[in-house]
């Protein structure tokens, strides 16, 4: 059981719920879809009409007016029950990012309301297969013609890619670098929209991700999301609401790897006693458990400066880097622990493995997040 400080009563009664919602409604279905590859679309309407998705964003826009920190600890409860779950979560808040912070206010009355409440999930369309950790390189274009944009061009390794309701879709629209993106707020179903087959991933099944196509999207210039030019700058604003996002999400998981590591060392038999007695597999689970303290102690520090209104760059990409690794390390472990019924998929911790494996990868690769915390570390002294 995890112990948790929270600043309210009501910040204790909604983390009650969502361990409620996990225990009862994700848990006992997470195997069989992710099996399936079932994207679970009824579980996030069901999240959203519990207010679930829009809990960091300001209840006059709509959302649950609830501190980062307190949104973050929702996000590692929801990925100890089903990861998927957990990273569309932190997804589907990164694509009302943009609107609500850049949105104007004829923008924000006509689309916010939608997202925040949970009726529409969206899918966050900046990387492109030349395009991933540098956005500066997009090529997808938005060509101005009269009082349209058409749009052009392809994003890569989007989730939620033919699930979703609206696609927040950076763009280039003029060749000056990074200086030449834009956002846009794009609809599913309009003409040009379409989608490439599902990729085939080795974890996190029920996260459809794909290819997102665009050929000759007509979109009204109302649609686009802050001054022309401004997408590097909204893009860069999300990253570290992103990089929280997985890095409470890869704590979550990490802690039922735990979980289901310890209860199985308490109870399988060896030797006449359990195998928790043997000091080095009781070592073990300590390390892990103090993996995940620290993964959880890093991104909760983070969130509380985000809350303060301070800098926090440096911290984001220190509990990216921490919690993913750790949750890849907790779950190698946690295979290790339950032995050969680790390795087969009567147990789930070998679906926990392949599923951690992504979290070092996106929102910025592990390197990434050491390129950015050393030069964040260095710009200090220069």
């Amino acid at each position: 059981m995890v112990h948790r400080v929270l600043p309210t009563d009501e910040a204790r009664d909604l983390l009650a719920l969502v361990r409620e919602i996990a225990d009862e409604q994700l848990l006992p279905q997470v195997d069989a879809a992710e099996a399936e590859h079932r994207f679970p679309r009824e579980v996030f309407r069901l999240l959203g009409d519990t207010g679930l998705l829009s809990l960091a964003y300001p209840e006059e826009q709509g959302g649950g007016g609830q501190p980062y920190e307190v949104y973050l600890q929702v996000v590692e409860e929801i990925a100890r029950a089903w990861m998927s779950v957990a990273v569309g979560v932190s997804v589907h808040s990164l694509t009302a990012f943009p609107m609500a912070t850049y949105g104007t206010p004829e923008q924000q009355e006509r689309w916010l309301g939608e997202m925040l409440g949970g009726a529409q999930l969206g899918a966050y369309c900046v990387s492109e297969p030349q395009a991933g950790s540098d956005v500066a390189a997009i090529r997808t274009r938005a060509v101005r013609d009269g009082d349209d944009y058409v749009l052009t061009g392809g994003k890569a390794w989007i989730s939620h890619a033919g699930h979703a309701d609206f696609y927040t879709t950076f763009v280039r629209t003029s060749d000056d670098g990074g200086r030449g993106l834009s956002c846009f707020h794009v609809p599913a179903g309009v003409e040009g929209l379409t989608f490439a087959e599902p990729e085939r991933k080795m974890g996190l099944h029920s996260d459809t991700v794909g290819e997102v196509l665009l050929d000759g999207v007509r979109l009204p210039a109302e649609h686009r999301i802050g001054a022309e030019g401004q997408g590097m700058q909204i893009a860069l604003a999300a990253l570290d609401a992103g990089r929280l996002g997985i890095a409470a999400a890869a704590t979550g998981l990490g802690q039922r790897a735990l979980e289901v590591a310890t209860a199985y060392a308490a109870e399988r038999q060896q030797f006449g006693r359990p195998i928790a007695d043997n000091q080095g597999l009781a070592f073990l689970l300590a390390d892990m458990a103090a993996a995940v303290g620290s993964a959880r102690a890093t991104y909760l520090h983070a969130a509380r400066l985000k809350d303060a209104g301070l800098p926090h760059t440096q911290e984001a990409s220190i509990a990216k880097l921490v919690a993913t690794d750790a949750a890849m390390r907790v779950t190698t472990d946690a295979v290790q622990v339950l032995g050969g019924y680790g390795y087969t998929i009567d147990f789930p911790v070998e679906r926990m493995m392949r599923e951690a494996k992504v979290t070092q990868i996106f929102e910025g690769t592990n390197q990434i997040q050491r390129l950015v915390i050393s030069r964040q570390l260095l710009a200090q002294h220069r």
